[in-house]
């Protein structure tokens, strides 16, 4: 029986997403989009139980990308159904009301970095490649890629990556800023990274995803408009269960019991 292209792993209420085409380092060809799709649909429904999505690659590879072999045979009106099908797919996943985090190795290249720009953090090998490399097929980044990296490390060093199509090491993204944790062995990008999951778990869920939203809705807002967009993601917590409980766990002197509620 032939398995999926994305595997789903649970634990607890971490969801972690395998990308599973590793002969061809997790490249994304236009069924493996549609089935993460109908994943990241399903999990975005799943708030309650589901509270963390870690996304990854099987093999020796995080993502390289669009597949270009099958890229080779589609016209183009099925270029720009992929492109669309990607685009939609990354800003399905910054839309997310979890908190997401990628954790890279071996390559995340073209939209397989843009994958990793749509997630709220990001955790990698050391020798791990990355890069916008589009121009160097004739094309630009199409899922976010020209839009994200900006907003993420600043417009100069944006540019620089993404017009030179440069390939560039995880130390580099380190340093540019992009990258939450960096470690020599998978094994310790892993511990980094369920780390500061179990961080973000011992919070109030709708707290998280109430502040998620907050910060996403107001970027680019002007900041009267923006503090509106907060006043609405508080108001909605006044009434929960949660908010409630910290207060009390706080009178008692115990940790707080969230309910997500």
């Amino acid at each position: 029986m032939t398995e999926p292209p994305v595997l789903v792993e649970r634990k607890e209420a971490i969801a972690t997403l395998v990308l599973n085409r590793p002969d061809v380092l997790n490249a994304l060809d236009y069924h493996t989009l549609v089935y993460f799709s109908r994943l990241i649909r399903d999990l975005s429904q799943d708030a309650r139980n589901t509270r963390l999505i870690i996304i990854k690659g099987a093999g020796r590879a995080f993502c390289v990308g669009a597949d270009l072999k099958e890229r080779q045979t589609l016209g183009e009106e099925e270029v720009r159904r992929n492109v669309r099908a990607i685009r939609d797919l990354f800003t399905a996943i910054e839309r997310l009301p979890q908190p997401t985090i990628a954790m890279m190795h071996g390559y995340a290249l073209g939209g397989g970095f843009e994958l990793a720009l749509a997630c709220d953090f990001r955790f990698a090998q050391k020798e791990t490649q990355m890069g916008l490399t589009e121009v160097r097929l004739g094309i630009i980044p199409g899922a976010g890629g020209t839009q994200r990296l900006p907003r993420l490390i600043g417009l100069h060093k944006a540019k620089e990556w993404i017009l030179t199509g440069r390939r560039f090491t995880a130390v580099e993204a380190w340093e540019a800023g992009l990258l939450t944790g960096i470690a020599e062995r998978m094994e310790d990008v892993e511990r980094q990274a369920l780390d500061l999951a179990h961080e973000l778990l011992s919070n109030a869920p709708l707290a998280l995803y109430a502040a998620k939203w907050s910060i996403h809705q107001g970027l680019g807002k002007a900041l009267d408009d923006a503090l509106d967009i907060e006043w609405q993601a508080y108001e909605r917590l006044i009434p929960t269960h949660d908010r409630k409980e910290a207060l009390l766990a706080f009178k008692e002197k115990r940790p707080p019991r969230f309910l997500g509620m």
